[in-house]
C-alpha cells in the first residue's frame, strides 16, 4: 500500500511515497516536468512492491503532464479538488506551508481515503480541445470588453453618442457591430454635420450599400441630429483620426477572432454524441450550446444529476447545528464559474423569449412572481435546467446504445 503524494507546480513537482502509520518509503524529492524525469518517476513507482496509488491536486493545467504520464504507465492516479486537501488535517496549531509539507499532506490524504479515490481518466481529445477553445474565448472576450470601452472613451471626445446610434445585432459572418464600422468612415461628428442633412444622407446611403447594412432615411436624420447637438473636445485632425482608426482596427480584429473561435467550437461540438439533443433545448443556441458541452463534458462522469448540479456550484447545501437549522441557504460556488456564467446566459435567453410551455421558464416566472430576488430565481432556474439537461442527455445516449 504505497501512497504517492504529489504537490504540483508550474514545470516541476515534489513527490513523496508513504505507507500506513507514517512510514516513509521515499522522502520528498523534486521532479521536473520533462519526458525523461517523468519516465524515471513512473519507472520508480512501478518498482514499488504492493499496490501504488498516486494523488495530486487539480491545479489548472499544471497537473496534466504528470497525471497523464502516470496514467499512461498503467498506474493508478487520482486528481482531487484542492479544497479537499486544504480542509484535510487542518487541525494543527502550528502553521507552515512548503511543497514538501504539502506533498506529505497529500500522501496522508491518499492513505485515509484509499478506497474512495477515483481513478483519473484523460479527457478525449475533442472534448479537451473544445474546453481549451472556450477558455481562450473567455480571455479574448475580456480583451474585447476593454477595447470597446477604450473606443467609446475616445468617441466621447470626438463624436459623443456614436456608440448608441445603432441597436442591430452583430453581423453573423464576422461579428462586426454596425456602430463600430460606422465610425471608421464617420470618425468625427464634423464628418456628419460638416455638410447638409441631404449631403450626409446620400453619403450614409452609399456607405450602407457598400458595407451591406440596411439604409433608413429616418436613421440618417437621427445620426445628423446627434452629431449636431453634441460638442467635441478633440479637433478633427489626422492625429485624432489615427487614434480612432487604431482603436477600431484592434476591436474588429478581436471581434473576428472571437467569431472564428465560435465557429471552431461549433464544429468540434457537432461531433459529440449529445450535440443534437443539447442544441434542441430551449435557450441553447450555436454560441451557448458548445459552451455548455465544453464545461460539462461527458455526462457519463456524473453518477447522478445532483453531482452535475454540485459540479456547477448552483447547489445550496443545508446548514444545521444542534437545534438550529438555517432557513436561508446560499449556493456553494465551489463548482465551475465558467459553467455558472453560461447557465446564467441561458436563463437570460429563456426569460427574454418567455416560452409559456417551457418548464424552466414556468419555474423562473413562478419564483419571480413570488418576489424572489433576481439572483435567487436565476440560480434556481439554472439548477432546474441542469437537472433537465442531465436527464435528457442521459436518456438520449442510452437510447443510442441500444
Amino acid at each position: 500500500m504505497n501512497a504517492v503524494g504529489i504537490d504540483v507546480s508550474k514545470g516541476k513537482s515534489v513527490v513523496v511515497v508513504m505507507r500506513p502509520f507514517g512510514e516513509v518509503v521515499a522522502a520528498p524529492f523534486e521532479v521536473v516536468h520533462t519526458e525523461a524525469e517523468l519516465k524515471n518517476l513512473t519507472d520508480f513507482l512501478k518498482s514499488l512492491p504492493g499496490e501504488t496509488r498516486a494523488v495530486m491536486e487539480y491545479t489548472g493545467k499544471y497537473y496534466q503532464p504528470v497525471a497523464q504520464a502516470i496514467h499512461n504507465a498503467g498506474l493508478f492516479v487520482s486528481v482531487v479538488n484542492p479544497l479537499l486537501i486544504y480542509k484535510y488535517g487542518n487541525n494543527s496549531l502550528r502553521k507552515g506551508k512548503t511543497d514538501k509539507l504539502d506533498s506529505v499532506k497529500i500522501a496522508n490524504y491518499a492513505l485515509d481515503h484509499w478506497i474512495d479515490l477515483k481513478r483519473y481518466a484523460p479527457e478525449p481529445e475533442i472534448r479537451k480541445m473544445l474546453k481549451t477553445y472556450h477558455r481562450q474565448y473567455g480571455q479574448y472576450l475580456k480583451l474585447k470588453v476593454s477595447l470597446k470601452t477604450n473606443l467609446i472613451t475616445l468617441l466621447d471626445e470626438v463624436f459623443p453618442g456614436a456608440n448608441t446610434l445603432f441597436t442591430s445585432a452583430p453581423r453573423k459572418s464576422d461579428g462586426h457591430e454596425k456602430w463600430v464600422d460606422f465610425v471608421v468612415k464617420f470618425w468625427h461628428r464634423e464628418c456628419v454635420c460638416g455638410s447638409s442633412e441631404a449631403a450626409f444622407a446620400k453619403r450614409y446611403q452609399k456607405w450602407c450599400q457598400k458595407r451591406g447594412y440596411r439604409f433608413s432615411e429616418q436613421k440618417a436624420l437621427q445620426i445628423y441630429e446627434t452629431a449636431s447637438s453634441h460638442p467635441n473636445t478633440l479637433p478633427k485632425t489626422e492625429d485624432t483620426k489615427h487614434l480612432i482608426t487604431y482603436a477600431v482596427n484592434k476591436l474588429n480584429s478581436i471581434t473576428e477572432t472571437l467569431s472564428s473561435i465560435q465557429n471552431e467550437m461549433l464544429s468540434l461540438a457537432s461531433v459529440l454524441p449529445e450535440f443534437p439533443v443539447v442544441m434542441g433545448m430551449f435557450g441553447v443556441g450555436e454560441t451557448l450550446g458548445p459552451q455548455l458541452m465544453a464545461e460539462i463534458g461527458d455526462i457519463e462522469r456524473f453518477e447522478r444529476k445532483q453531482s452535475l448540479v454540485a459540479f456547477s456550484g448552483v447547489d445550496a447545501p443545508p446548514y444545521q447545528s444542534g437545534s438550529f437549522e438555517s432557513q436561508k441557504r446560499h449556493i456553494s460556488k465551489r463548482g465551475s464559474p465558467r459553467l455558472r456564467k453560461t447557465l446564467f446566459q441561458v436563463m437570460n435567453t429563456i426569460l427574454q423569449h418567455a416560452p409559456a410551455d417551457n418548464p424552466v421558464y414556468q419555474f423562473l416566472d413562478r419564483k419571480r412572481t413570488e418576489g424572489k430576488h433576481y439572483y435567487v430565481y436565476m440560480t434556481a432556474g439554472a439548477n432546474k435546467f441542469l437537472r433537465i439537461y442531465y436527464g435528457t442527455v442521459k436518456a438520449y445516449l442510452q437510447q443510442m446504445d441500444r
